[in-house]
């Protein structure tokens, strides 16, 4: 099981101060996070990539590779890639160099966005979403795997005898999380590939995302990858933490309020009931955290959001020593009991270089 956190970068005033970093402070603070992760032991750092304010993560192989050469254990991921309007021979290229440059601690994960008017920014009509990210996400997984790529679809001029270069690294792409908050047509799609599904279910009541997440499972056993229990599943929360979780509640409460993600609709009480998010001690976020199992099943990946809605980093850095010193070890200890032996692992570089090389021997 991995743990870890992912950002979504945004520039946000801090209601109690009412100061807002510049863009340079929020992009240090966002390397600065990365690597707090990595020292508290978290597995996983993934940022998200926008194109508009208040966000300011437009470039996540850039963030990702200056990150990799300030870390060595932490895996590298975003949250997500807009397969939608990237142009996926940059995304083979992109990813492959990052992959070389952090030995093979990368992984991706692509979506379609939230922010509707980034469509036309980079030429594409939203109308076209699913479409897109079905077509792109095709090439994509041919010039990953295919030294020489001769192409035609509806959405880029064709490719003729085309190589992407970098090729990825020891021959392995970096594994492909599709993230989704409420589309079956991503469910549908990981699932035909046999690759990993990441629900982001911070908005969502728990019987959305098991709904969501059993649909993935049945459809990656329909096309032959395994089990529905062997499936690759991915969530994500948000937390907010202090000992006494009256704090927690009294600090945490202005954030939400104002939050760009969140605020400014049902009350912080409504939305700790019905979603997972979790204000209060340590011991309520693992207890929390653990019913995750009970609609998702055995799942590989857990990611919070912890930074954001004008958070400072001093109180960033200080959730994070909460949740690698008391509440991962539990979860990595609880998670791993009763786990089904025919339930992967989650993914990483080296392992899948090495069932790779046993495919090859065979």
């Amino acid at each position: 099981m991995q743990f870890g956190i992912f950002t979504v970068g945004d520039v946000t005033p801090d209601p109690t101060t009412g100061r807002s970093p510049s863009e340079h402070e929020r992009i240090k603070a966002m390397v600065a996070i990365a690597q707090k992760a990595e020292e508290v032991g978290l597995d996983v750092f993934a940022t998200g990539e926008h194109h508009n304010p208040p966000f300011v993560p437009s470039s996540p192989t850039t963030m990702l590779g200056y990150i990799a050469a300030r870390t060595e254990n932490l895996i590298l991921s975003t949250s997500t890639t807009l397969i939608t309007t990237n142009d996926p021979v940059k995304i083979a290229e992109d990813f492959a160099m990052l992959q070389h440059l952090a030995e093979g601690r990368v992984d991706v994960m692509m979506g379609r966005g939230n922010t509707g008017p980034v469509y036309p920014w980079f030429g594409q009509d939203i109308r076209q979403g699913i479409n897109l990210a079905v077509e792109n996400y095709a090439l994509l997984h041919r010039l990953w795997r295919e030294d020489v790529v001769t192409w035609e679809g509806k959405f880029r001029t064709p490719l003729q005898s085309f190589t992407s270069t970098p090729r990825p690294l020891d021959g392995v792409p970096p594994f492909v999380w599709h993230g989704s908050i409420r589309s079956p047509e991503i469910a549908e799609q990981a699932a035909y590939y046999g690759d990993g599904f990441f629900h982001n279910n911070i908005f969502w009541p728990a019987d959305h995302t098991k709904r969501m997440v059993e649909l993935y499972r049945e459809r990656y056993a329909h096309y032959g990858h395994g089990t529905p229990e062997q499936a690759v599943v991915g969530l994500g929360g948000q937390v907010f933490m202090r000992h006494n979780s009256q704090d927690a509640v009294r600090e945490f409460r202005p954030y939400f309020d104002n939050a760009p993600v969140y605020g400014h609709g049902p009350s912080l009480e409504e939305f700790t009931d019905q979603t997972p998010l979790t204000v209060g001690s340590p011991q309520q976020v693992i207890e929390k955290t653990l019913t995750f199992r009970e609609y998702a099943g055995d799942y590989q990946r857990q990611l919070f959001l912890m930074d954001h809605a004008g958070l400072p980093l001093k109180t960033v850095l200080e959730q994070l020593d909460l949740l690698g010193e008391e509440v991962v070890p539990v979860l990595r200890e609880e998670f791993a009991k009763n786990r089904p032996a025919s339930v992967p692992e989650a993914p990483t570089h080296r392992a899948r270089v090495a069932a790779a090389r046993e495919v090859t021997v065979a």
